[in-house]
């Protein structure tokens, strides 16, 4: 779609070279044929390095785009990428396409949907009840039990292990908001990856990207009823008891372990080889190697001086 086309559409100003635009990303990655966004004057360092083909913006921050750059001048860039998103958003069902191909060996029960498009690797199980989406890949070796749902485009690596009731792929929780309080939908158009030797248990929900992919990457293993939220990056070997809650844009480390009904803010970095003791709840990034406990978080030693004292305190009274 052309720049000129989408700032029409959506009513905004454009300034600089009429583009061709293919999709959309975020400042730090967006590239050739990429329309990006600001929102917050704490991101304009990112803006001054990106190579994005155009940026949605406020007018009081164009002196900082790179002259590589077109702009589309907002008052809200929030709430115009939600309705530009729609305009890239890909039919959640397709009719027709490309027959799905099945690799030797693969076991495929009956009552399950193969989308178009869809590559199954070697020696795949899929069970009854599951639905696999347009342009689904899934690697060799991998067991998919009963009434799991993976979403189109989605990607699953080699020897994973995704037990019933799962969703993987489903949309990201984001919505941009009118001054009357309306909640605008921001199409979430990227996708999920789970690498190899990942295990999932039941009635886990992997949100997809709102730009490029969610990742899970190799070695991880989920618990039963786990949340990870939009564009999260989830390091190698992670441990996550059940009911870990992990918020959109956050990065976890490598070796990671999070017990049960710990959870995670929005936009952090959780640090390799980190413990979080259940129910610790995640407000701001935290370096790795050491054992954090409580909300807000605190490292475990403190926690435990803490609970000490509160427990004498009662115990005076």
């Amino acid at each position: 779609m052309k720049l000129s086309e989408i700032a029409k559409k959506a009513g905004l100003e454009l300034i600089g070279d009429d583009k061709e635009i293919k999709s959309l990303n975020s400042l730090d990655r967006a590239g050739d044929f990429e329309l990006s966004f600001l929102e917050n004057s704490r991101f304009l360092p990112l803006l001054k390095r990106s190579s994005a083909a155009a940026v949605i913006l406020k007018r009081e921050f164009l002196d900082y785009l790179p002259r590589s750059s077109s702009a589309l001048v907002s008052e809200e860039p929030y709430l115009s990428l939600a309705e530009v998103s729609s305009y890239f958003a890909k039919d959640p069902f397709r009719t027709e396409g490309d027959a799905p191909v099945i690799a030797k060996g693969s076991v495929i029960a009956e009552n399950v949907y193969l989308g178009f498009g869809t590559k199954i690797g070697k020696n795949v199980k899929i069970m009854p009840g599951t639905v696999i989406g347009d342009d689904v890949e899934i690697g060799d070796d991998t067991l998919i039990y009963p009434n799991v749902t993976v979403y189109s485009g989605c990607k699953i690596g080699k020897r994973c292990v995704i037990h019933s009731g799962t969703v993987i792929g489903s949309d990201g929780y984001g919505f941009a908001h009118t001054k009357d309080g309306r909640h605008v939908k921001i199409y979430q158009n990227g996708i999920v990856v789970i690498e190899d030797d990942v295990e999932i248990g039941a009635n886990c929900t992997i949100d997809r990207a709102v730009f490029e992919a969610t990742v899970i990457r190799s070695g991880t293993k989920l618990d039963n009823l786990i949340q990870i939220g939009h564009n999260c990056e989830i390091g190698e070997n992670v441990l996550m008891a059940s009911q870990v809650g992990i918020s959109g844009s956050t990065k976890i480390g490598k070796n990671v372990v999070m017990g049960g009904q710990s959870a995670t803010a929005g936009h952090l970095e959780i640090g390799d080889f980190a413990t979080v003791a259940a129910r610790g709840g995640v407000t701001k990034s935290i370096p790795g190697g050491k054992t954090y406990a409580g909300f807000p978080l605190r490292p475990h030693k403190e926690w435990l001086k803490l609970q000490a004292i509160l427990s004498r305190l009662l115990k005076k009274e």
